[in-house]
Protein backbone atom coordinates (compact mmCIF):
# COMPACT_ATOMS: atom_id res chain seq x y z
CA UNK A 1 0.00 0.00 0.00
CA UNK A 2 1.59 3.58 -1.26
CA UNK A 3 0.16 6.76 0.29
CA UNK A 4 0.74 10.18 -1.86
CA UNK A 5 -0.19 13.52 -2.43
CA UNK A 6 -2.91 13.67 -4.56
CA UNK A 7 -1.99 15.62 -7.94
CA UNK A 8 -3.76 16.49 -10.97
CA UNK A 9 -1.97 13.42 -12.82
CA UNK A 10 -4.66 10.84 -10.57
CA UNK A 11 -7.65 12.69 -11.44
CA UNK A 12 -9.30 10.34 -14.17
CA UNK A 13 -8.31 7.12 -11.45
CA UNK A 14 -9.56 9.38 -8.71
CA UNK A 15 -12.83 10.23 -10.71
CA UNK A 16 -13.45 6.71 -11.58
CA UNK A 17 -12.99 5.65 -8.02
CA UNK A 18 -15.56 8.65 -7.36
CA UNK A 19 -18.40 7.22 -9.62
CA UNK A 20 -18.04 3.50 -8.50
CA UNK A 21 -18.72 4.49 -5.01
CA UNK A 22 -21.52 6.74 -5.78
CA UNK A 23 -20.02 10.07 -4.42
CA UNK A 24 -22.30 13.26 -4.60
CA UNK A 25 -20.38 14.92 -7.26
CA UNK A 26 -21.29 17.62 -9.60
CA UNK A 27 -19.83 19.08 -12.58
CA UNK A 28 -18.01 22.50 -11.48
CA UNK A 29 -16.22 21.37 -8.45
CA UNK A 30 -15.46 17.79 -9.37
CA UNK A 31 -14.35 18.71 -12.80
CA UNK A 32 -10.67 18.24 -14.08
CA UNK A 33 -10.78 22.05 -13.71
CA UNK A 34 -12.16 22.38 -10.31
CA UNK A 35 -10.02 19.87 -9.24
CA UNK A 36 -6.37 21.57 -10.80
CA UNK A 37 -8.19 24.72 -8.59
CA UNK A 38 -8.06 23.46 -5.68
CA UNK A 39 -5.01 21.44 -5.73
CA UNK A 40 -3.10 24.69 -6.68
CA UNK A 41 -5.04 26.55 -3.08
CA UNK A 42 -4.29 22.96 -1.79
CA UNK A 43 -1.32 20.97 -3.02
CA UNK A 44 -0.47 19.62 0.32
CA UNK A 45 -3.51 18.07 1.97
CA UNK A 46 -5.32 15.50 -0.65
CA UNK A 47 -4.01 12.35 -0.68
CA UNK A 48 -4.54 8.87 -2.17
CA UNK A 49 -3.86 5.17 -1.68
CA UNK A 50 -2.41 2.75 -4.42
CA UNK A 51 -2.53 -0.83 -4.03
CA UNK A 52 -0.70 -3.02 -7.13
CA UNK A 53 -1.14 0.51 -8.98
CA UNK A 54 -4.72 1.04 -8.78
CA UNK A 55 -6.16 3.91 -6.41
CA UNK A 56 -8.26 2.51 -3.84
CA UNK A 57 -8.57 5.46 -1.68
CA UNK A 58 -8.81 9.44 -1.81
CA UNK A 59 -9.28 12.50 0.25
CA UNK A 60 -9.90 15.49 -0.70
CA UNK A 61 -8.96 18.12 2.34
CA UNK A 62 -7.91 21.91 1.74
CA UNK A 63 -7.64 25.04 4.49
CA UNK A 64 -8.58 28.72 4.47
CA UNK A 65 -5.42 29.65 6.65
CA UNK A 66 -7.83 29.21 9.54
CA UNK A 67 -9.83 25.74 9.44
CA UNK A 68 -9.60 22.35 7.58
CA UNK A 69 -12.20 21.21 5.40
CA UNK A 70 -12.25 17.48 4.40
CA UNK A 71 -14.55 17.45 0.70
CA UNK A 72 -14.48 13.84 -0.30
CA UNK A 73 -13.01 10.64 1.39
CA UNK A 74 -13.22 7.68 -0.34
CA UNK A 75 -12.44 3.79 0.16
CA UNK A 76 -13.34 1.11 -2.47
CA UNK A 77 -16.07 -1.64 -1.19
CA UNK A 78 -13.42 -3.79 -1.46
CA UNK A 79 -11.21 -2.18 0.31
CA UNK A 80 -12.58 -1.18 3.39
CA UNK A 81 -12.23 -2.13 6.84
CA UNK A 82 -8.44 -2.80 6.06
CA UNK A 83 -7.77 0.81 7.92
CA UNK A 84 -6.88 2.90 4.44
CA UNK A 85 -9.44 5.39 5.94
CA UNK A 86 -8.17 5.75 8.64
CA UNK A 87 -4.55 5.89 7.18
CA UNK A 88 -6.12 8.58 4.93
CA UNK A 89 -7.81 10.75 7.60
CA UNK A 90 -4.65 10.72 9.57
CA UNK A 91 -2.61 11.91 6.74
CA UNK A 92 -5.11 14.99 6.51
CA UNK A 93 -4.08 15.87 10.20
CA UNK A 94 -0.71 15.99 9.79
CA UNK A 95 -0.55 17.78 6.96
CA UNK A 96 -3.19 20.24 8.43
CA UNK A 97 -0.85 20.70 11.93
CA UNK A 98 2.11 21.30 9.82
CA UNK A 99 0.28 24.18 8.12
CA UNK A 100 -0.94 25.78 11.42
CA UNK A 101 -4.54 24.18 11.57
CA UNK A 102 -6.26 23.94 14.55
CA UNK A 103 -9.74 22.26 13.28
CA UNK A 104 -11.48 20.24 10.56
CA UNK A 105 -15.20 20.56 9.17
CA UNK A 106 -16.61 17.95 6.78
CA UNK A 107 -20.62 17.40 5.97
CA UNK A 108 -21.78 13.94 5.85
CA UNK A 109 -25.21 13.00 4.30
CA UNK A 110 -27.92 12.21 6.91
CA UNK A 111 -28.24 8.87 5.44
CA UNK A 112 -25.03 7.58 5.38
CA UNK A 113 -24.24 5.64 8.44
CA UNK A 114 -21.31 3.71 7.52
CA UNK A 115 -19.82 6.98 6.99
CA UNK A 116 -21.34 8.65 9.83
CA UNK A 117 -20.06 5.80 11.91
CA UNK A 118 -16.75 5.95 10.57
CA UNK A 119 -15.95 9.99 10.80
CA UNK A 120 -17.66 9.31 14.83
CA UNK A 121 -14.67 6.68 15.14
CA UNK A 122 -12.28 8.92 13.75
CA UNK A 123 -13.55 11.75 16.79
CA UNK A 124 -15.43 14.15 15.05
CA UNK A 125 -19.21 15.21 16.28
CA UNK A 126 -22.10 16.78 15.22
CA UNK A 127 -22.23 20.29 16.04
CA UNK A 128 -26.14 20.80 17.18
CA UNK A 129 -25.49 24.47 17.94
CA UNK A 130 -24.51 25.17 13.87
CA UNK A 131 -26.80 24.79 11.02
CA UNK A 132 -24.87 24.16 7.48
CA UNK A 133 -26.01 26.67 4.60
CA UNK A 134 -25.13 26.93 1.36
CA UNK A 135 -25.53 29.02 -1.77
CA UNK A 136 -24.89 28.33 -5.54
CA UNK A 137 -22.73 31.18 -7.47
CA UNK A 138 -23.13 28.91 -10.48
CA UNK A 139 -25.75 26.51 -11.26
CA UNK A 140 -24.78 23.09 -10.25
CA UNK A 141 -25.67 19.42 -11.73
CA UNK A 142 -25.07 16.79 -9.11
CA UNK A 143 -24.45 13.52 -9.88
CA UNK A 144 -24.55 10.23 -7.64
Amino acid sequence: MKIHTLKITDYDKVYELWQTERMGLNNVDDSRDGMERFLRRNPNTSFVVEIDGKIVGSILCGNDGRSGYIYHACVSREYQNKKIGTRLVEKVFEALKAEGISDITLAVYINNDDGNRFWERMGFRDRDFLRYKNKALVELEWYD
